[in-house]
């Protein structure tokens, strides 16, 4: 029977962004008389020493990281080859890569002096830099160069392939778990106390099928463990960890159902096994926002354990001690044990994801961090908990690290406890640390956690080990510089200053404007007031605006534009900051109606209120530095100041898939360069519109600024477009719409009127075979078919290295399987929605005829299961394959992805899809640097990503809009936009005609 997860820590535990300053100094309070750092560093002195005359294995982590700092040219190329080469299928590639990498540091600049292994550190540089001789200069020219250099290319790459699987059996202790536990067997001969935690390669599962492998290949290694005899405690043999990510594709809090219907299941599984080998199975942490669902999952087998197996003490928890919350979750998880009347094994890691913690607070506009900002306040964190754990009677402690000093403090606060404990590091990692504490008479057990897979699959968690422990803050990392003494390697965490070493997201962009305040839809607190608003009604629809009712406000806005421009420009963009903090106030009630009226789901209504937010703040910074008056060089007695005031009257012509965003953005773009504006939003989503144009009056608009006009755009909008006393449009919607609209303002009478046009395109993603698969089917899920692929930024073209095609297609085949549609103004299943419904039926009808004629003319590849009761307003997410990219018709507003292989040189590549015409946005996945800017030189797009997906550009970090047949320019959300608003002015005084030069002649 599957036990079911409980629904909410929330309760429980404090919010994930607490104040770190405060934090700190209750810790520094707790910890208080428990740890004497001057025995720590008597401690820890003599083993520093013996390191560094005993230096570890020129392939081991510290040698290479004295020869080759991941800070420098050469070991971030080194690291990058690692991470990519072994993937690479074609010989094309491979070659590209390596001189790519190689070819970025100069490794004839590494001398042998100095160096703990003189003579393999010389050969070792020499080698590479007389092998990149042999490599094509230009990456994309593999094939160039006579037949002995195509030789010596091949033969260097061969030979890079060796190195780096050479590299791998340093940090994976096996390829298979029977050849693992053969090592482990001799690391037991070299010492009786030391065990081991069997980690099976591989990243989360993006698919059931990768998820059923994974399980597979973890009932298997219990099967292995157990074979080599049941141990008297878990604590004495070897266990395994596991990844719940890689049991559930969907392993996230929106999909609470799956992980207690599919997970759950699973999961019982393999602790059942565990616990009748009587081995440990730890289950490992992974990011902040998964916390409490997993802490959720390990209640749920505590219950089950409890009754099934109340005698095993085998299951375990990992708990990142740089996580703001760990002391409380060492106290949650103690408090499961005591409430179950079990015993749980905790290891206890300082964390794995720190950067990418760090960004995802910044990118979602967290009020603070979940995580500590400076490494010091992390150690004083892991102390901290190591002392809650040697107290606790209900938890077997785990301490996991390679900090001399952190295991110098741990030996002497268990001291005090008598608490039976262990010690915990890498596989490949800390070996000469560990050799000498294993010297100790009372030395605790040692438990090494070991990688287990194939080469191929041990890159990404290669890489992150490198990056983790050679950062220049890491105790590894400085343990190789000599240059650190001891006293400094060993310098007490109890005395780091408790301040944050980072500003926090919200002042991300510095004393120029603040970040836009998100929403932290995995915590509780924060995502139940915007369901609550799923439950207000949506208010009535602004009446249609008659076509006579268009050119009369067209007539007020102008008699009222002399009268705005007039105004100040430091009130005109205080009222650009009123609005942005009024909204950002309000955005449960702007979500609500967003999800009610477009459909939206919750993270895309969050995005969408927090590009308004930005497109206020950042067009009101614009505004006063770019916009004030400047004084321009000239000759002496003459003043010259170029000035900028509005045109007139802007007409704004917004679309419905970003009705408060594009809205916004274009609206209080023309109102603070002077305009008024006639703003006329989508006939499918007015109400959104209209609560904003309330808002900005709110916040101290004119009312006589702004006219809200809506209605069909082949009427009321052609009276705006058409009208003479219109300045300038801002339009964006569909290529044919702004011809049309460009044409009737090349055919009017009167001035020439500037046309701002943002609008669609066949926007393509390329990718070759040195990316990872894994990045690349999320990006392709987000950048296709999130929004329901209702953006004109979506992927629409995917273009796959045909000798990596067949794998990445199975795989987005298998993430699209996963996918959940249904309809997010519904609080009841609001959060679980990927994919919403379509805007309208004629949409829906359009992109039906569509895809029946795919389903003719294409290969399908996938398509998402769509339940019954949605098939009239939803489409699912689908994609199909097409023999060349020239059958690319249109754009197809929707949720359909095309996909085409491709060979042959990227330049090629490229130019068919130049062809297309539109340059809008454009994806790159590879790990070829030169490949990427290439590509990204040639291309006649507006936006470029590399190695991530190609939607949700922020405002004045990445100014949006394309080229060609995706629009005029200039950029939205950009330096250059607000010119466009403007007219300019250049005023000449000469200021020496009444007497003479007064300024100058006072200089005499």
């Amino acid at each position: 029977m599957t036990t079911a997860p409980a629904n909410s820590f929330s309760d429980r535990l404090p919010v994930p962004v607490r104040d770190e300053t405060a934090q700190v100094s209750r810790l520094l309070g707790e910890l208080q008389g428990h740890v004497d750092w001057s025995a720590v560093i008597a401690t820890g002195t003599p083993w520093v020493d013996a390191v560094r005359r005993q230096p570890a294995p020129f392939w081991a982590m510290e040698s290479l990281l004295r020869e080759y700092p991941i800070s420098s040219a050469e070991g971030l190329a080194l690291m990058r080859l690692a991470e990519a080469l072994l993937r690479v299928p074609d010989t094309e590639t491979a070659l590209a890569l390596t001189a790519d990498q190689l070819g970025r540091a100069d490794f004839s600049g590494h001398a042998a002096d100095g160096q703990a292994h003189p003579m393999l550190s010389g050969l070792a540089s020499q080698a590479i830099h007389l092998s990149k001789k042999l490599l094509p200069e230009d990456g994309e020219d593999a094939h160039g160069g006579g037949l002995l250099q195509r030789l010596g290319a091949k033969t260097v790459v061969a030979a890079t392939v060796r190195a780096i699987q050479l590299l791998g059996r340093q940090f994976v202790l096996g390829q298979s778990i029977s050849e693992a536990l053969t090592r482990a067997d001799a690391n037991r001969r070299e010492h009786a106390l030391i065990r081991h935690s069997f980690d099976m390669l591989g990243e989360g599962a993006r698919t059931d099928a990768d998820a059923l492998h994974y399980g597979r290949t973890y009932a298997d290694a219990i099967r292995a463990i157990a074979s080599k005899g049941r141990p008297a405690r878990p604590e004495d043999g070897d266990g395994i960890s596991i990844k719940l990510s890689a049991l559930d594709a969907r392993y996230e809090p929106a999909q609470f159902a799956t992980v207690t219907e599919r997970l759950m299941p699973r999961l019982l599984d393999l602790v059942e096994a565990a616990a009748e080998a009587n081995i440990n199975l730890t289950i490992d942490a992974e990011e902040s926002e998964r916390l409490e669902l997993s802490l959720a999952v390990l209640d749920a087998l505590a219950a089950h354990v409890a009754v099934t197996f109340p005698q095993w003490q085998g299951l375990g928890l990992a708990v990142q001690a740089y996580q703001t919350r760990a002391p409380e979750v060492i106290d949650e998880v103690t408090a499961i044990a005591r409430r179950q009347g079990l015993r749980f094994m905790v290891r206890l890691v300082k964390g794995a994801y720190w950067d990418g913690e760090i960004k995802r607070a910044q990118e979602l506009g967290l009020a603070g961090y979940p995580v500590w900002t400076d490494k010091r306040h992390t150690d004083l964190s892991y102390l901290a908990c190591a002392q809650r754990l040697l107290a606790a009677p209900e938890i077997y402690p785990q301490f996991a690290t390679h900090n001399a000093g952190t295991i110098a403090a741990i030996l002497e606060m268990a001291k005090a406890h008598g608490t039976p404990f262990e010690l915990q590091r890498l596989h490949g990692m800390g070996e000469g640390i560990y050799r000498e504490v294993m010297k100790r008479p009372d030395a605790p057990p040692l438990r090494i956690y070991a990688p287990v897979g194939e080469h191929r699959d041990l890159l990404a968690y290669l890489v992150r080990r490198l990056l983790e422990n050679g950062a220049n803050s890491s105790f590894v990392h400085q343990l190789a510089d000599e240059a650190v003494t001891p006293q400094m390697l060993l310098a007490s965490p109890l005395r780091a200053p408790s301040r944050s070493v980072l500003p926090m997201p919200l002042q991300l962009f510095g004393a120029a404007r603040a970040n836009s305040k998100g929403v932290d839809l995995a915590a509780e607190r924060e995502r139940l007031p915007l369901l609550a608003s799923l439950a207000v009604p949506m208010p009535a629809a602004p009446n249609d605006t008659s076509v006579a009712g268009a050119a009369a406000a067209m007539d007020a806005l102008h008699a009222a534009q002399r009268g705005w421009n007039a105004t100040p420009l430091t009130e005109r963009c205080a009222v650009l900051l009123r609005a942005a903090d009024a909204l950002e106030r309000r955005t449960s009630e702007f979500a609500g109606l967003l999800a009610q009226e477009g459909g939206k789901t919750l993270g895309d209504a969050v995005a969408e209120i927090r590009e308004a937010v930005d497109f206020c703040r950042y067009y009101a910074e614009q505004a006063a530095t770019r916009l004030a008056p400047q004084t321009l060089p000239g000759p002496t007695g003459e003043k010259n100041e170029l000035r900028l005031h509005g045109r007139g009257v802007f007409v704004c012509i917004s679309p419905w898939n970003f009705p408060l965003a594009i809205f916004a953005g274009q609206v209080v773009a023309a109102l603070v360069a002077g305009n008024t504006v006639a703003a006329k939003p989508a006939e499918q989503t007015p109400r959104v519109a209209q609560r904003f144009v309330e808002l900005l009056f709110e916040a101290g608009l004119p009312r006589a600024a702004l006219a809200l006009v809506c209605g069909p755009g082949e009427t009321v909008g052609a009276t705006l477009v058409a009208h003479r006393r219109r300045a300038g449009v801002c339009f964006t919607g569909s290529t044919q719409v702004a011809k049309a609209i460009n044409r009737t303002l090349a055919q009017s009478a009167g001035p020439i009127v500037p046309l701002i046009a943002e609008t669609g395109g066949l926007n393509a993603m390329l990718v070759d075979s040195s990316a990872l698969p894994e990045q690349v089917v999320d990006a392709v899920v987000q950048s296709a078919f999130r929004s329901a692929g209702q953006r004109c930024s979506a992927l629409r073209l995917l273009c796959l290295h045909e000798s990596v095609a067949d794998k990445v297609l199975e795989m987005v085949a298998g993430a699209m399987a996963e996918l959940v549609c249904g309809d997010p103004a519904d609080a009841a299943q609001s959060w679980t929605v990927d994919v919403g419904p379509v805007i309208d039926a004629e949409a829906h009808a359009g992109l039906s005829r569509n895809i029946a004629r795919l389903e003719r003319e294409a290969r399908l590849i996938a398509r998402t299961p769509l339940p019954e009761r949605l098939a009239a307003t939803h489409i699912a997410p689908v994609a199909f394959e097409l023999k060349s990219i020239g059958e690319m018709r249109e754009e197809l507003f929707g949720p359909v992805l095309h996909v085409v292989r491709w060979r042959g040189t990227v330049d090629a590549l490229v130019d068919e899809v130049n062809a297309l015409g539109y340059g809008l946005t454009l994806g790159v996945h590879t790990r070829i640097d030169d490949r990427a800017m290439r590509i990204a030189e040639r291309a006649r797009v507006g936006n470029v990503y590399v190695n991530r997906n190609m939607i949700g550009a922020v405002v004045g970090v990445q100014p949006f809009g394309g080229e060609g047949l995706s629009g005029t320019g200039p950029k939205a959300g950009g330096p250059h936009y607000l010119y466009r608003f403007c007219g300019e002015q250049t005023v000449t005084v000469n200021t020496a005609a009444a007497g003479g030069n007064a300024t100058l002649l006072a200089g005499l």
